[in-house]
């Protein structure tokens, strides 16, 4: 098959964060003999045809070089609230939908396959050839706050000839906030890099946590819950892996519980040491709210240590289990602060851990998800809808 990939996060050089969860995929399905073609936006000029491994990427320009900022910074919804902005981001969606357009006549692509709904889908429903939409997070977030992307949004989707979701919250979500069948939504992460997680924790590393430092986060409540178990008795370092907005928040919290002896900030850690940079943890705890999928948690379970996760932290509850390898909980510190004692007193939990994270390392495999992607977009390409 002739697939093009349609997204406006796609690594720009190796090392870079921005999109290498689809960069597996597509690397994935590359190694299965499937034809790829990647569309996604320039990046401040840098536009143009390359390749990279051995894939063709076409960097579609929209703007002028100092405009092009929308994707890769976290910016496109914040940009598009203001008229220019709007206009690069009309631009973009346009442009994106015409580059499409073009590789489908001269590759004879057979399926797009695009991310996000927004911009990424628009793009794909404007082109009007048979498209895949994935939902990842923010683009469900969006259609949960806007009347008006909701009613752009079920076009989109119910479009699309197939959808799916990282997870089942975010297709449940994304059902009420369109009104989709929810059966039409199928449930299928990302893929992982699970050949960087080669080690098992040892453990006595205390508690880790890994992610962007921001209110959803909730980070207050694990270190209020860390000076819950220094008072019972029970103290615990806590290593915090990653940066932003809230870290000087966070860090005068550390200096009012008297945590400063206990609490590192180690800064944000390229994606290839995120295995050295939890270590040998004991548990890792993961408050965060509203998570498209949980990469973090995954990761923590691929090396053998035991997860504490929020029950309304979205997609981490499809990798989180109750009870053996983890915790789900409210989120409250005490409830946080019982379910880490609960992990460190539970002579099995370690190992129903690794035995976790090994059915994740086969579930998430780039070559097994790039498989179950390739039967859907079979099924698309011959006119079938899933489940038909």
């Amino acid at each position: 098959m002739v697939v093009g990939i349609l997204t406006h996060a796609y690594p720009r050089h190796d090392g870079d964060v921005a999109g290498a969860f689809i960069e597996r995929l597509v690397l994935g399905l590359a190694a299965r003999g499937h034809g790829v073609y990647v569309v996604a936006p320039a990046d401040a000029g840098r536009g143009g045809k390359e390749v990279r491994h051995q894939v063709p990427v076409t960097r579609v320009r929209y703007a002028p070089a100092r405009s092009e900022t929308l994707a890769y910074r976290g910016m496109m919804v914040a940009a598009a609230r203001s008229p220019a902005g709007l206009a690069w981001f009309g631009s973009l969606v346009w442009r994106q939908a015409r580059a499409l357009r073009h590789l489908w006549a001269e590759e004879r692509l057979d399926v797009v396959h695009a991310h996000w709904w927004v911009p990424g889908g628009v793009s794909a429903w404007l082109a009007r050839r048979p498209y895949v939409v994935t939902l990842h997070g923010m683009d469900v977030v969006l259609l949960e706050r806007s009347a008006a992307a909701r009613l752009l949004a079920r076009r989109v989707l119910r479009g699309a000839a197939a959808v799916t979701a990282v997870s089942s919250d975010l297709a449940d979500r994304a059902a009420r906030a369109t009104g989709l069948d929810r059966e039409r939504i199928v449930v299928q992460p990302m893929p992982i890099a699970a050949a960087q997680f080669t080690r098992t924790s040892g453990g006595g590393g205390g508690v880790v946590t890994v992610g962007r430092l921001m209110p959803r986060k909730r980070l207050d409540l694990l270190l209020e819950a860390l000076a819950r178990l220094r008072a019972a008795g029970r103290t615990l370092p806590l290593k915090i892996v990653g940066d932003g907005p809230e870290r000087p928040y966070l860090e005068r919290r550390v200096a009012e519980l008297g945590l400063g002896r206990q609490v590192r900030f180690l800064g944000e850690v390229p994606p290839t040491r995120i295995p050295e940079a939890i270590g040998d943890a004991d548990v890792f705890a993961f408050p965060a709210l509203g998570e498209g999928f949980g990469l973090a948690a995954a990761e923590a379970l691929l090396l053998g240590v035991p997860v504490v996760a929020s029950r309304d932290g979205g997609g981490v509850r499809d990798i989180v289990p109750e009870s053996g390898a983890g915790r789900l909980v409210t989120p409250d510190p005490p409830e946080i602060a019982r379910a880490i004692e609960q992990l460190l007193c539970d002579p099995d939990a370690r190992r129903l851990a690794a035995a976790a994270g090994a059915a994740l390392r086969r579930r998430l495999d780039p070559a097994a998800v790039a498989e179950r992607f390739e039967a859907l977009y079979r099924r698309v390409a011959t006119g079938s809808r899933p489940g038909t």
